[in-house]
């Protein structure tokens, strides 16, 4: 039997939600403060997926400057109805939600809509055509009565697609499973004239789950199916690959299979790096209700393939190489808050990338002149050819580690105090920088590494034919876990200075092979 390996998407790619037409699959991630926002994907088999554009990628869209990183585009919901694709999501600030919004296309691949602003509190907002063409809004906030019924509850209003507004009375639908934890992530479905709402509880760390409930009308009462939590990971030991399992939406094939999308992550040693990953999970529909993955109850690193679908599903990639020959930026890489296309500069056909330095730094939460693609193996190598004539200290340019604005690593080409060549290594935990390594090179043009494995992050330089080791940084470092958020690191490029350009020649991305 075909089989695909977990996560199809690798790195970074929370709060899935997918949505098909005919044959053909479409899925949007969160993206929090990285600028274009909300990727959109597009696959055959749910396995292989392919990305088409950002539904955020113009500032008329949406304003992320002063957002921590972990802030920003939340947990949004794609669906379409009759030719008109619809994205809903929650624009947060300070890990509350904000404004939410809803953005429209005719092809998923954009260009979407300047966002229409919904009368709507809390976060996680989802949308549900009926039968007779009419559109449920559901969301999660704070419950009224919270003491009685727990922290969280679910709500509900029409949404009237013709006007964009929402219209009617709220409908309070569910409090959830475990009235001691939030409820959130909810998505409405309708199977044999039975409405089914699926959430997520216990948080999205290691007591994530995804939980149900089910009535006769689509604004409810909904009664908890007992058997909550439907699938979680909660209950297993360290040794399990796949942790913090959940936030799922569910996709029926033309083969009449339902699959889930899930996040879920995959902690070395109790901490992960490469942040909220997107996993594939079979789903078998029951006179209860859904029964997820039925065969062994729990998210697998091993697959088989949905029905209907041949060969082996997506494969362990190989080495990329970015010469930067293309008009624009590749749909991989993002910068924070907003676009930098006057800072970073590809040059189509002779190939290469300017850097345009900025006083803006990365521990800031303004837009500097940073690149970054998410990593997405735990044993890869990221290295880069780089050239900057720097006159001060203060210039530099280079290659970041990226967790957050307060917590990465750069290696750098700069000068010393006496304005020669050299590679600087240094580390800011909390916003404090700590340099770690200095070390003369002998031209203004090198390369960059970083090599990442299952303990640590190994940063070095080539220069005059040799390569130099200039430190290493552990692992958990740049986790989650130790650094809060919801984000996974991210690769980048950056530069910083009042004037001046840095020069690349590639940056390239290297997976190690099992």
């Amino acid at each position: 039997m075909p089989t695909f390996s977990n996560p199809v998407l690798p790195g970074h790619h929370p709060d899935p939600s997918v949505c098909r037409v005919g044959e053909d699959y479409y899925l949007v991630t969160s993206s929090f403060a990285y600028f274009p926002g909300l990727p959109v994907f597009h696959s055959r088999d749910l396995v292989t997926w392919t990305p088409l554009g950002h539904v955020v990628d113009r500032p008329s869209q949406v304003s992320l400057t002063g957002l921590d990183v972990s802030d920003g585009l939340w947990a949004a919901t794609v669906r379409h109805h009759e030719g008109t694709f619809y994205v809903v999501v929650t624009l947060a600030r300070g890990r509350q939600g904000g404004v939410t919004c809803l953005y429209t296309a005719e092809d998923p691949a954009g260009p979407w809509s300047d966002p229409v602003r919904l009368d709507a509190e809390g976060i996680d907002p989802s949308l549900f055509f009926d039968d007779d063409g009419r559109c449920w809004f559901t969301a999660c906030r704070d419950a009224a009565e919270p003491r009685v019924t727990g922290p969280g509850e679910l709500w509900m209003r029409e949404l009237d697609v013709r006007r964009k507004v929402l219209t009617g009375p709220t409908h309070i639908l569910w409090h959830g499973a475990m009235r001691g934890a939030w409820v959130e992530a909810p998505h409405v479905y309708k199977r044999d004239g039975v409405y089914h709402l699926l959430a997520a509880e216990g948080g999205t760390e290691h007591h994530h789950a995804v939980t149900a409930a089910r009535a006769d009308t689509v604004t409810g009462p909904y009664a908890t199916d007992p058997r909550s939590p439907l699938l979680t990971h909660r209950h297993r030991g360290a040794a399990e690959p796949i942790h913090n399992v959940g936030h799922v939406d569910l996709v029926d094939t033309p083969a009449g299979e339902t699959w889930a999308v899930a996040l879920g992550t995959r902690p070395v040693d109790g901490t992960h790096t490469l942040g909220r990953e997107t996993f594939l999970v079979p789903v078998e529909w029951t006179a209860r209700g859904p029964v997820f993955a039925p065969d062994t109850g729990r998210v697998q690193l091993i697959e088989r393939v949905p029905a209907g679908t041949t060969g082996q599903g997506r494969r362990q990639g190989g080495t990329v190489r970015d010469d930067f020959t293309a008009p624009g930026l590749g749909p991989e890489w993002a910068g924070l808050r907003g676009p930098v296309d006057d800072l970073v500069a590809p040059h189509p056909g002779t190939g290469g990338l300017t850097i345009r330095l900025s006083p803006e730094p990365l521990t800031s939460t303004g837009t500097p002149a940073f690149i970054a693609r998410r990593q997405q193996h735990l044993r890869m190598r990221a290295s880069t050819r780089l050239g900057l004539s720097a006159t001060a200290p203060s210039q530099e340019a280079g290659l970041a580690v990226f967790q957050n604005h307060h917590q990465h690593a750069t290696v750098a080409l700069t000068v010393d105090t006496d304005g020669a060549p050299q590679v600087v290594l240094t580390v800011r935990e909390a916003g404090v920088a700590s340099r770690l390594a200095a070390v003369p090179v002998t031209d203004t043009e090198v390369v960059l590494a970083v090599d990442s494995d299952d303990s640590a992050y190994t940063f070095l330089v080539h220069d005059n034919a040799a390569w130099t080791t200039l430190g290493s940084v552990e692992r958990p470092f740049f986790s989650t876990e130790r650094a809060g958020g919801f984000v996974g690191v991210h690769l980048g490029l950056y530069g910083i200075g009042d004037t001046g350009e840095a020069h690349v020649r590639w940056f390239e991305y290297s997976p190690a092979q099992p």
